[in-house]
C-alpha cells in the first residue's frame, strides 16, 4: 500500500509533534542567568518580578503558560493567559522547582552559531511584534492588553523551536527564500520539511494546553475580530521591517493599521516611526 502526499505530510508532523513534545524547551542563557538571581532572593520575590524576566523570552513563556495551565486545580475554571497571573496561582516556590529555565538554547546550538544567530533575530523580531501589539492595545482600550502581547510574542513559536531541533532544515529554507523572495513561506517549508509551520504550531498549542484565549488570538482564520487583528498586523509589521523600511510589503501593512487604529495614514507612519525617505 503506498502513502499519499497527504499521509507522508501527517507522520512527518506527527514525528516532529512528538519529538517537541517529548523533549523540554530550551530558554535563553540570559533567562536561566536571571530566574537564578531570582531565587536567590526567592522570599522577597514577586510574581510581577517573574513575570518580567518570563516574558522577555518566548520560549520560557510558552513553558510557564503551558505549565501552569495543565496543572491547575479543578476548582480552577478560568484559563490562565497571562504570565503574572499563571505564576500567582502556581506560587512563586512552584515556579522555581517546576519550571526550571533548561536546556539553554546556546548549548542545544553551540555546534550551529549561523542558526543560533537566525533564532535570535526571530526572538527579537517576535520583542517587536509584541511592542508593537501592546501599544495598539493600548490604544484601542484593551483592558487586557497581556494576552495580545503574549499571542504576538509566541506567534512563531514553532518556527524558534524549529531552529532549536532542525537547524539545516531552517538553514535550508531560510537559503531557499534568500535566493527566491518571490517565494510563499508555506510553499519552501512543505518543500523542505514536509509540513507547514503553521500546522505544527497548532499541534503544539493543542498538545501543550496553552490556553484557547491565546490559540485563537494566533489563529488567521479570526482576523475579522479586532484582537486577533492586531496580533496578525503586529507580527506582519515587525517581519516586514526586518528586511528594512523601503520592504515592498510594508505600505499595505501601514493602511490596515490605520485602518485598525482609526487613524489617517500619515499619523500613523508617525506613531510607527516610520523615517521618510528622501530621494537622492
Amino acid at each position: 500500500m503506498t502513502s499519499t502526499p497527504q499521509s507522508l505530510h501527517e507522520n512527518q508532523l506527527n514525528a516532529w509533534v512528538k519529538r517537541i513534545c517529548s523533549s523540554p524547551i530550551p530558554v535563553l542563557k540570559l533567562t536561566a542567568r536571571e530566574v537564578g538571581r531570582l531565587q536567590a532572593d526567592e522570599d522577597n520575590i514577586s510574581a510581577r518580578a517573574i513575570t518580567g524576566v518570563v516574558l522577555n523570552d518566548p520560549m520560557m513563556t510558552f513553558k510557564v503558560l503551558s505549565y501552569a495551565q495543565q496543572h491547575k486545580g479543578r476548582s480552577q475554571l478560568q484559563d490562565l493567559a497571562q504570565v503574572e497571573q499563571a505564576v500567582m496561582m502556581m506560587g512563586t516556590s512552584a515556579f522555581f522547582r517546576n519550571v526550571p529555565p533548561t536546556p539553554l538554547v546556546e548549548d542545544v546550538l553551540k555546534t550551529n552559531l549561523p542558526a543560533l544567530m537566525q533564532l535570535l533575530k526571530l526572538i527579537k523580531r517576535a520583542h517587536r511584534a509584541a511592542n508593537f501589539a501592546v501599544e495598539w492595545a493600548a490604544h484601542l482600550n484593551d483592558l487586557h492588553s497581556e494576552e495580545v502581547l503574549i499571542a504576538a510574542l509566541l506567534h512563531d513559536l514553532s518556527e524558534m523551536l524549529m531552529w532549536c531541533y532542525a537547524p539545516d532544515e531552517m538553514t535550508r529554507i531560510h537559503e531557499i527564500q534568500l535566493a527566491d523572495k518571490h517565494l510563499r513561506s508555506k510553499v519552501v517549508q512543505q518543500e523542505v520539511l514536509g509540513f507547514v509551520l503553521l500546522d505544527l504550531q497548532k499541534e503544539l498549542v493543542s498538545r501543550f494546553q496553552l490556553p484557547p484565549l491565546l490559540n485563537k488570538l494566533m489563529l488567521d482564520e479570526f482576523a475579522h475580530e479586532v484582537r486577533v487583528k492586531n496580533v496578525i498586523l503586529a507580527v506582519n509589521l515587525a517581519r516586514h521591517s526586518a528586511n528594512g523600511w523601503d520592504d515592498a510589503a510594508l505600505p499595505d501593512d501601514y493602511h490596515d493599521i490605520a485602518e485598525l487604529l482609526r487613524m489617517d495614514l500619515e499619523k500613523t507612519k508617525r506613531v510607527l516611526g516610520v523615517p521618510e525617505i528622501t530621494s537622492s
